[in-house]
């Protein structure tokens, strides 16, 4: 998709109708479900990045889909605590080779399943290069038992934030209608296109007060994309503010579970049903990649 600018109608709609325009992939062995894996990044902390995580895996698993959580803060984990979980093990144990993925896998709500970091330890706050390895084979050892894999990776343009978003099918970049948040995303951008040749993004813009406000943040970003990156950004929608979402946090439930029927869950639903319409990427982006030996095999390539 090509960025463009709209005149007049449902501006909203047609940002996202626009973004759909994605080509079928020449190739799809419907034998095989395909895992889909998306980074949830953002360039500046405090834009509700985890709550978007934790309020899209709980949405996807309403719709019936498996759903793997991926917490990729390592050295501030608080997934788990989103839930209201307590893990015996966590990835640093991992790491550390202490155990395997499928030993510190935690069930969250909906069959939901979460693989928490660890908090206050700076060990895995930057991964080498084996460390990384042994992440890409673990996950893909997994590989037929989720629909989709949601990375939460911490906020910034850090190493582990790098290699997460490029080791991603999908990078979904959330912002706030904040300066600070609109500029430091499109750092983030700008990073992971100029020295990781990433060329297609996602975004979500939280905590708005009208639609107008999101798609102001889309202008703006996609106006500078054009004239200084090449890349597309597509975008996905907006969420709400809402004071509710405090409350959830504080009693350590999902909005989506404690107010169903709100205009926030509602724009969680239509968030995750926008995910669950886009063609699943068969092709890999690259050899680093979450479940690239599947794609390949599915691509008829090995």
């Amino acid at each position: 998709m090509t960025n463009t600018s709209h005149n007049t109608g449902d501006q909203a709609q047609t940002l996202r109708d626009l973004s759909s325009q994605h080509h079928t992939p020449a190739f799809q062995n419907d034998s095989e479900s395909v895992t889909s894996v998306y980074s949830i990044t953002s360039g500046k902390g405090g834009v509700g990045k985890t709550a978007v995580v934790a309020n899209l895996a709980y949405t996807l698993a309403t719709m019936g889909k498996r759903v793997l959580i991926l917490d990729a803060d390592l050295g501030l984990a608080n997934i788990d605590v989103v839930f209201g979980l307590t893990p015996t093990y966590n990835l640093n144990h991992f790491f550390s080779g202490d155990h395997e993925l499928q030993k510190i896998i935690v069930d969250g709500p909906l069959g939901i399943k979460i693989l928490p970091a660890g908090s206050g330890i700076q060990n895995f706050t930057r991964l080498d290069t084996h460390q990384k390895m042994r992440l890409l084979d673990g996950l893909d050892s997994m590989h037929n038992h989720f629909d989709y894999v949601l990375i939460d990776t911490e906020a910034g343009i850090s190493e582990n934030v790098t290699y997460f978003n490029t080791a991603a099918q999908e990078i979904l970049v959330v912002t706030t209608p904040e300066p600070t948040a609109i500029t430091d995303a499109y750092a983030l951008m700008k990073l992971l296109s100029t020295q990781y040749h990433e060329k297609k993004f996602n975004l979500l813009v939280n905590q708005i007060r009208t639609e107008d406000d999101a798609l102001d943040v889309y202008r703006k970003l996609t106006m500078v994309a054009n004239r200084y990156l090449d890349i597309s950004i597509d975008y996905l929608g907006s969420i709400p503010e809402d004071r509710q979402m405090i409350e959830s946090i504080r009693k350590q439930k999902v909005i989506s579970e404690l107010s169903p029927g709100s205009k926030i869950s509602n724009a969680f639903s239509k968030l995750a049903s926008r995910i669950c319409s886009e063609p699943t990427q068969v092709d890999p982006k690259g050899n680093i990649q979450f479940f690239w030996k599947k794609l390949l095999k599915i691509g008829g390539r090995v």
